[in-house]
């Protein structure tokens, strides 16, 4: 088989991130432009949390911590946090929500689901066991910078893995922040400069994802995730050069 430089990444995952930006900006567009502000249930977030000062700062992290603890896509609560409070405010309560699901995601495998989410997932908690040993923090942080990979997968196989816990939520909270800020940024777009926050918004989401692979390729040291986020990184170029960098 014959190698060729491999790409950053796979243009089949970056482009499911641009397709996911696209349509959280439609959306957008549509809840201002349309009057669709009751048809999506935004009201909610203009009712209970806009203008609620603590107590609905503290209801949207506890929701929003909820909704990603369960597997909800975590881009769509930080979409929501930067509607609901601004960029700066929305990166700050969509990165503890973010924390919160982590957190109480790890904690159920560790204590509640273990036997279950080990008998289902064998391969992947001894991959991430076996990636993250030795460094949690600086190995979880090159996790956490892929575009690709399940959250709720990471999180639960951690939990029932040997993963020391702060360590992993504290590269967790680290890790998260380039894609938060991108999906936060664009939320708060849709009522201030919107083109130019939905430009940055998908500048930022490149510009993180080929950092993060960057990473990852550099400092693994050899060490592998599971099978489909190497397919998803392209890996198979990759590989070669790792080989013939082992060999000087």
């Amino acid at each position: 088989m014959t190698h060729g430089h491999p790409s950053l990444f796979n243009a089949r995952a970056l482009g499911r991130g641009l397709v996911l930006i696209v349509t959280l900006a439609a959306i957008g567009f549509l809840i201002e432009s349309m009057g669709l502000k009751d048809a999506l249930d935004t009201h909610w977030i203009d009712a209970q949390v806009r203008g609620k000062g603590l107590s609905g700062d503290g209801l949207f992290v506890l929701v929003g911590g909820v909704f990603i603890g369960i597997g909800l896509p975590r881009q769509a609560v930080c979409f929501m946090a930067g509607y609901a409070f601004g960029f700066a405010e929305g990166l700050v309560w969509s990165s503890l929500a973010s924390l919160l699901g982590c957190v109480g995601a790890f904690f159920y495998a560790r204590f509640m689901g273990r036997e279950v989410l080990a008998r289902r997932f064998p391969q992947k908690i001894a991959t991430l066991d076996t990636f993250l040993a030795g460094n949690t923090f600086g190995m979880t942080l090159l996790v956490r910078l892929l575009p690709v990979g399940s959250n709720l997968l990471t999180n639960l196989a951690a939990g029932v893995s040997g993963v020391v816990a702060l360590p992993f939520f504290a590269a967790s909270l680290l890790g998260y922040l380039p894609q938060t800020a991108v999906f936060t940024l664009l939320g708060s777009g849709i009522q201030v400069d919107p083109a130019f926050r939905i430009g940055a918004s998908v500048v930022l989401f490149v510009l993180s994802g080929v950092i993060g692979v960057w990473l990852y390729r550099r400092y693994r040291h050899g060490k592998q995730l599971d099978a489909a986020t190497e397919a998803a990184l392209d890996e198979d170029g990759d590989d070669s050069d790792g080989q013939e960098a082992a060999s000087h």
